[in-house]
């Protein structure tokens, strides 16, 4: 009972917090600490922007400098990969962004809950993607769209084979974008637990920190910077390859 107490992976257990059905086990409706979490993340990132441009000034607080340096950011990354075309789509990859940032960044708090180390909520990000980029690229290219499956200049006689291959990549997008991100963060959380529990039992041994438990517990220090910066990059470019797919779509009558 104890090992599974400080099991590496208990931090991502999915716990019903509302809503509970019998002895307290989740129904098709509990309200969830992964729930819980979706929600802090969405008031986190909406407070930051509200309260952030609330006065405007003329030079700026650091609310206000963090809410434009964002903006910013996610509308160069627009602008640079998608183009001009790409301008109406920005709410949604900027929304996406600050979302997936929030939930990697509240998930470094201690004893929280990482949302984006479940395979099920970054594939549900994922592949509502896939399926809005799938139908943005048929609105606005008809027939068209299905001459993404066989580059322009391959043989007719090796369609057999370049269609299927370009089939399967483009339907394993979902899956890649997803297990990049919950891997990621997945990886990045056990390590982090692991080495604290070093840290944990030298000191349990020792009464005190020894030099024995000195380096697991640098280790830690310098997971945990890392860490944030994984946060940032999943992030990132989760958001990029939205907006690589997007160009894909909305700029395919140029190729």
């Amino acid at each position: 009972m104890a090992e599974a107490q400080h099991s590496p992976l208990e931090q991502f257990q999915v716990k019903c917090l509302a809503l509970c059905g019998e002895g307290g086990q989740m129904q098709a409706f509990s309200f969830t600490n992964s729930s819980l979490f979706m929600v802090l993340a969405v008031a986190a990132a909406t407070l930051l922007m509200v309260y952030g441009m609330r006065q405007r000034a003329l030079v700026p607080g650091r609310l206000q400098s963090m809410a434009e340096l964002s903006y910013e950011f996610v509308a160069n990354m627009v602008r640079e990969n998608v183009g001009p075309n790409g301008r109406q789509y920005f709410p949604f990859i900027f929304s996406l962004f600050m979302f997936i940032l929030f939930c990697n960044m509240l998930g470094m708090i201690p004893y929280s809950f990482t949302v984006t180390s479940h395979i099920i909520v970054t594939f549900a990000l994922a592949i509502v993607v896939f399926l809005g980029v799938t139908l943005i690229a048929i609105a606005r290219n008809g027939i068209h769209f299905f001459t993404h499956f066989m580059p322009a200049g391959v043989p007719m006689w090796l369609a057999p084979v370049i269609v299927p291959i370009e089939i399967i990549s483009y339907l394993s997008r979902p899956i890649s974008l997803s297990l990049r991100l919950g891997a990621n963060m997945l990886a990045g959380h056990t390590t982090m637990k692991v080495f604290a529990g070093f840290v944990v039992s030298m000191v349990g041994m020792g009464g005190a920190l020894s030099a024995s438990g000195l380096l697991p517990l640098i280790m830690v220090t310098a997971l945990t910077a890392l860490e944030f910066l994984i946060a940032f990059l999943q992030a990132y470019v989760f958001a990029i390859l939205t907006c690589l797919y997007l160009a894909e779509a909305v700029n395919m009558e140029h190729h």
